[in-house]
């Protein structure tokens, strides 16, 4: 490394010129950042909405303190980012403890505080000098944490005051409750707290507006297609809805029985809906264990959604694959990383490869079949057969070894999309 040493160069210049150097990375160093907070803090593990949010906030509050050390900006005069505004009310509403939000700015501070101070090592300056620009750094930073904490703080106090106002979201607490997997339940009395029979077969769904206004009425939108679809579906009793936040609920259906293939009625149901949320559905489960599994399932459904960009407004853990993909997917990057191993060149994102990868994956899944293959995909025998070749050439090696390597990737690739693909 070149350490440049300059003549007369004041404090205030030498940090303006780090925090500079720093802003033109600053996604680089905001992913930095949310990544140690989640390896840190386990409660800030959220589903993928709130941790993209969470992304939001880290690199608002990294833009924003920056800019303060650039242009010496005070710190009073600084308003917290919307996106660190929005991300305590999301924690509020997931009951995450606020002592969480409170800690991530102070290991974000020092995630910073390390990355600004390797910055002021590569610059050559007299002792002097150098201790006054840790001084200010160090002073600037204190200072913005402090300040922006006590915003985002008050912020997150109302929401969840707020929040527990909200009968919806009093009863979604006493679910969380029963859907601890540790805490032992009371079947009658939890019944009767959620007044839910908890003793039945259950579908669980997740419903969510993936656009919606956070100030909109999503919850009574929600709660009121709960209703109509449930006299679609013949369950028997009032459907379960427990707001997750603003803007989705968890649901269970209840049925007497096990119903038959529940996730194409409610998909009929949908098709049918111009404003039908997103949905992601649960196997059926029963009793309490039933009811905690299906919930898991429709959970991890959202996930891969979320996760994938997918276009199905409805998808159950039912689904082929689906269950798997979400299993695997719990670490994007090193899933990316395998694919790219398995598939080499054809884990390529084009529009080509994809129809090669589409083709492999139904021949595989059809015994090898190009009849079969052929058939589902409608095509002719033919191009299935030149499609499979020309995906097996792409690949750069025979799929007789490590078919089974081949046919998961191929799985992901399918739930996944762009986000486990080579550029």
């Amino acid at each position: 490394m070149v350490k440049a040493r300059d003549g007369d160069v004041g404090s205030g210049e030498y940090v303006a010129r780090i925090a500079a150097r720093l802003n033109e990375q600053v996604t680089g160093v905001s992913s930095l950042i949310k990544d140690a907070l989640e390896q840190r803090i386990p409660e800030l593990r959220g589903d993928a909405r709130t941790v993209e949010l969470l992304g939001a906030s880290v690199e608002g509050n990294v833009d924003t303190i920056l800019h303060a050390l650039r242009h010496g900006i005070a710190v009073e005069r600084i308003t917290a980012p919307t996106a660190a505004l929005e991300y305590a009310r999301r924690l509020a509403q997931h009951g995450v403890p606020v002592n969480a939000l409170v800690r991530a700015y102070r290991l974000g501070q020092r995630r910073l505080t390390e990355l600004v101070f390797a910055e002021l090592h590569a610059i050559d300056m007299d002792p002097t000098t150098r201790i006054a620009v840790i001084e200010e750094i160090t002073d600037v930073l204190f200072a913005y944490i402090d300040w922006i904490s006590q915003q985002v703080v008050a912020v997150y106090e109302e929401e969840r005051e707020r929040w527990l106002e909200n009968r919806n979201s009093v009863r979604a607490m006493r679910v969380r409750e029963v859907l601890a997997e540790d805490t032992a339940v009371d079947v009658d009395d939890a019944t009767a707290a959620i007044r839910y029979p908890l003793r039945r077969h259950h579908v669980a769904m997740v419903l969510w507006y993936p656009d919606a206004d956070s100030d909109s009425d999503d919850l009574a939108r929600l709660q009121r297609f709960v209703r109509e679809l449930a006299g679609a579906v013949e369950v028997a009793a009032a459907p379960l809805f427990a707001a997750a936040d603003r803007t989705s609920g968890w649901v269970w259906l209840p049925y007497t029985s096990d119903p038959d293939d529940p996730a194409a009625r409610i998909r009929r149901f949908a098709a049918h809906r111009p404003d039908a949320p997103h949905i992601a559905i649960g196997a059926v489960g029963v009793g309490v264990e039933g009811f905690r599994r299906s919930h898991r399932q429709a959970q991890r459904a959202r996930t891969v959604v979320s996760r994938s960009g997918a276009a199905d407004k409805v998808v159950a853990a039912t689904d082929p694959g689906l269950t798997a993909a979400a299993l695997l997917g719990e670490n994007p990057a090193a899933v990316r990383d395998w694919v790219a191993d398995v598939l080499g060149p054809l884990a390529a994102d084009t529009a080509s490869d994809a129809r090669l990868r589409d083709t492999l994956r139904v021949f595989l899944r059809t015994g090898s079949s190009y009849k079969a293959a052929a058939q589902e995909l409608d095509l002719h025998y033919n191009s299935v057969k030149y499609r499979v070749s020309r995906a097996v050439s792409r690949r750069g090696r025979p799929i007789a070894d490590d078919r089974l390597d081949v046919e998961i990737a191929l799985l992901v690739c399918q739930w996944y999309g762009t986000s486990v693909l080579m550029r």
